[in-house]
C-alpha cells in the first residue's frame, strides 16, 4: 500500500508494508516461526509490570549518541517528554516505525514544544548508525544497565533454549546490543509531564504493533495547553 497520495501515513502503514514484503518474500516455515514468537510474547507478557498514566518517574540521565546525556530534569523544564522504546540499531521493524515517527511525529513535538527520545538498550556506540541512517534530529539514547527499562516493567528476554538456538545460527543477542545481555524493551512509548508524571503510556509485546501518533500527540497536547 502506498504511503503517498490520499493515504494517509500511518506508523502501522509502514509496518504493513514491511510485513507484506515478509510474506511475497519469507517462506512458510519462517513466516510460522515469526508470528507464533510474537503471538507467545503477548500471550506471556506481564502486563501488571507494565508502566501505567500516574506513575512517576524518578530523575535519570541516559548517555546520548553522539556524546552527552540525555537528563529528563533538564528536558522537562522545556516541556513535556515523550520516550520511544525500541529493540536495537538493526531492528528492521524498529527502523521502520522510527521513520514513520520521524515523518507523524517529531515535527508536531517540535511545534508543541515537546522533546522526543527513543530509547534501546544498545550502547550508544552502536546507536549511532540509525541515527545517522534516517538523519534523526531527535534525541537517541541508550539503557544499556536497563534503568528506565526495568522500572517501567516492560524487558522480556528469550529463553535459554532460544538463546542458543540463535547462537547456532550466528546470532547472539548480547554482543548485538554490546552488554552482554539479553533483555529487550517491548516497543512503547511514554509521556511524561513536566512534574514527572506518566501521563500516557502504551506497551506492544507484538513488535510489528506500534503506538500511533495521533495517540501520542492528544496525550501531549493538554499538556502543553492545546
Amino acid at each position: 500500500m502506498s504511503q503517498t497520495g490520499t493515504v494517509p501515513v500511518t506508523v502501522q502503514g509502514f509496518l504493513d508494508e514491511l510485513q507484506a514484503t515478509r510474506d511475497a518474500e519469507w517462506a512458510p516455515e519462517q513466516l510460522r516461526a515469526h508470528a507464533d514468537l510474537r503471538r507467545s510474547l503477548e500471550e506471556n507478557a506481564d502486563r501488571e509490570r507494565f508502566v501505567r498514566p500516574g506513575d512517576v518517574v524518578p530523575p535519570f540521565a541516559l548517555a546520548e549518541v553522539g556524546g552527552g546525556s540525555v537528563v529528563l530534569d533538564d528536558l522537562l523544564a522545556d516541556g513535556p517528554v515523550v520516550l520511544v522504546f525500541f529493540r536495537f540499531e538493526g531492528c528492521p521493524a524498529c527502523n521502520t516505525a522510527l521513520r514513520g515517527y520521524q515523518l507523524t511525529l517529531a515535527p508536531a513535538l517540535r511545534e508543541l514544544g515537546a522533546h522526543l527520545v527513543i530509547v534501546s538498550p544498545q550502547i550508544a556506540e552502536r546507536l549511532a548508525a540509525i541515527k545517522e541512517r534516517h538523519g534523526f534530529e531527535f534525541l537517541v539514547a541508550s539503557d544499556p544497565d536497563r534503568v528506565l527499562i526495568d522500572s517501567f516493567g516492560i524487558g522480556f528476554a528469550p529463553a535459554e533454549a532460544a538463546r542458543d538456538e540463535s547462537r547456532g545460527r550466528g546470532v547472539d543477542l548480547g554482543a548485538i546490543l554490546g552488554t552482554g545481555d539479553w533483555v529487550l524493551p517491548y516497543p512503547t512509548v511514554v509521556v511524561i509531564d513536566r512534574d514527572r508524571t506518566v501521563r500516557f503510556a502504551d506497551v506492544h509485546p507484538d513488535w510489528m504493533v506500534r503506538t500511533e501518533s495521533a495517540a501520542v500527540l492528544a496525550a501531549v497536547r493538554p499538556l502543553v495547553g492545546q
